[in-house]
């Protein structure tokens, strides 16, 4: 029996028509070549001794978005051209790329340097803004330690002062906001949890201090229930001797809650507590 082989190829009208499995091989052939042209151009830039042949591949990588290559490039560049008129212009484009990579621990560190020693330069109102803005996108969620979000409130409001003129005024001011309400949600929460783990007094305190610190907070009203909630846990359970302090100031928080929201969500349940409270105090002074 006479066996036929599988065709590779076909011609239809003289066009030469590839099998799909020539086409994909041809395709990685093409995408080697591309990608060992790379690599080839990239290691001749890392060995070349001319300056300036490894500052125009490293510009080119920088202008294709290929940051990882780029920024080897840089780096050499930056030792070899110290005090160069082209110095300025190579730790922008290294501190930058960085940023662009979104390595934002990395590029906050490049950007302040570059602030710090280039103070009058071209990209330094840039620089300092983008340092502020690493901070803001290291920034975690409300939960974890809050340090770099109070670092990026920092140098975002010392940007301003540096820049009183700058057209990023608004954009700082919306950026900080947001920080201001991670922490005031922070503080909330951390206060909850006294409440959560019947730690009343502990409550109570945590809860004025989030007042005090957020008055304008749109969990005011749900913060000062919990202080009179925290209060009058505090004073039924007093022992004797304190019993008619904490009982006043639990009262107090009533007043506080009702002068400010008297038409309160919860103002029915404000009313029995205070209610509560005035008999526990009658009976308290009687005896």
């Amino acid at each position: 029996m006479i066996q036929q082989a599988a065709p590779t190829r076909a011609t239809k009208g003289g066009l030469l028509f590839l099998s799909s499995t020539a086409v994909i091989w041809l395709l990685l052939g093409l995408i080697s070549a591309g990608t060992f042209t790379a690599c080839s151009e990239f290691n001749r830039a890392l060995k070349s001794d001319s300056l300036e042949y490894k500052m125009a591949v490293a510009e080119k990588y920088y202008d294709k978005g290929s940051y990882d290559r780029a920024i080897p490039l840089l780096e050499e560049l930056i030792m070899l051209k110290r005090g160069t008129a082209a110095s300025e212009r190579i730790n922008y484009l290294h501190a930058k790329a960085h940023f662009l990579m979104k390595d934002y621990v990395m590029a906050a560190y490049y950007l302040e340097n570059y602030a710090r020693t280039f103070p009058t330069a071209q990209y330094t109102e840039e620089c300092t803004f983008l340092n502020a803005y690493c901070y803001y996108k290291n920034s975690p969620a409300y939960e974890l330690d809050q340090a770099d979000t109070r670092t990026a409130i920092d140098q975002l409001q010392l940007f301003m002062v540096r820049y009183p003129t700058t057209i990023l005024k608004d954009s700082c001011n919306t950026l900080i906001e947001r920080l201001r309400i991670k922490l005031e949600v922070k503080s909330y929460h951390a206060a909850e949890q006294y409440f959560h783990m019947r730690n009343f007094q502990g409550a109570s305190m945590a809860f004025k201090d989030f007042l005090r610190a957020y008055p304008n907070s749109d969990y005011r009203e749900d913060a000062m229930m919990r202080v009179l909630r925290a209060d009058h846990q505090v004073a039924m359970n007093s022992v004797e001797k304190r019993k008619v302090e904490r009982l006043q100031e639990a009262m107090r928080s009533y007043r506080n809650f009702a002068d400010a929201y008297p038409q309160g969500v919860e103002r029915d349940v404000a009313d029995r507590l205070n209610e509560e409270l005035k008999s526990e105090l009658d009976r308290v002074t009687k005896e």
